[in-house]
């Protein structure tokens, strides 16, 4: 069971159509952006988490352009939290010591997978409990409410520590996931039954393409979509995130319940 812990908001700024408002939830920092001009007197409407891929933080360029999409463009309130040891917080020695064994696999020309499976098994352990934590939360919030719908977005690192979050969090009802291995994430990938949509590079020099095929099959989700990309992992395509922010509206906009 996880404890109650409150949102404090930090700043708060609005530009683009978008309400940015930093907080701190259980001494984690994270960032929730809203539509300026809400469609509803409340501002009600789903809620989108989102996770930043390994490496970056919380207002990440890819972070800020998803979340217009989804706040602006959706009408949805959108959060992420920094991953431990990203973005605003510290790293620890065993941080340190994962990077430094992966920039020695890259550097040697070595696999790098199973350092990250690794490392990002290991942040998944911190950051789901945090995640249900802010989710608690966030949900106290008038625009967002106890009873509102729930989706969740994130890629590479975004997906390693999102599907441990989707498997054991029922508040969530759709996800979009993508450019991960499988191997720490498969037997919670058998327990999500939640709509998916799943974007793999066919080309990928990182993630062999066998194995974002097996992460896709081991959900056992009955309604899921793969989007299979040319081009390498970096090749990753922004068209993705508008195909993400369809699929969440198609599966949140309709269940969300009228304000009360």
């Amino acid at each position: 069971m996880h404890s109650s812990q409150p949102l404090h908001f930090t700043a708060e700024s609005t530009a683009d159509g978008m309400t940015e408002r930093d907080f701190t939830v259980g001494g984690v920092p994270g960032v929730l952006w809203s539509p300026a001009s809400p469609a509803t007197d409340t501002g009600r409407a789903p809620l989108v988490l989102m996770g930043h891929g390994g490496g970056a933080h919380k207002k990440h360029p890819s972070m800020a352009g998803r979340a217009r999409l989804l706040t602006a463009g959706c009408g949805f309130h959108v959060a992420v939290l920094d991953a431990p040891g990203h973005g605003g917080r510290p790293r620890s020695a065993q941080d340190e010591a994962d990077v430094a064994e992966l920039r020695a696999a890259q550097a040697a020309g070595e696999p790098e997978g199973p350092v990250v499976v690794r490392y990002n098994a290991r942040l998944a352990e911190l950051a789901v409990p945090e995640w249900q934590v802010a989710l608690d939360a966030l949900q106290e919030l008038p625009e967002i409410g106890a009873d509102g719908p729930v989706g969740y977005f994130g890629i590479a690192m975004g997906t390693a520590l999102g599907v441990p979050l989707v498997a054991a969090e029922p508040r969530i009802t759709a996800a979009v996931f993508g450019l991960m291995w499988p191997d720490a994430l498969v037997e919670q990938a058998r327990r999500i039954t939640v709509p998916i949509e799943f974007a793999m590079q066919w080309d990928d020099e990182r993630i062999p393409r066998e194995a974002a095929l097996a992460l896709f099959d081991a959900f056992a989700s009955t309604e899921k979509t793969l989007h299979a990309n040319a081009g390498k992992h970096f090749d990753f395509p922004r068209s993705e995130a508008d195909s993400a922010a369809r699929f969440l509206t198609r599966h949140l906009a309709r269940t969300a319940t009228s304000p009360a």
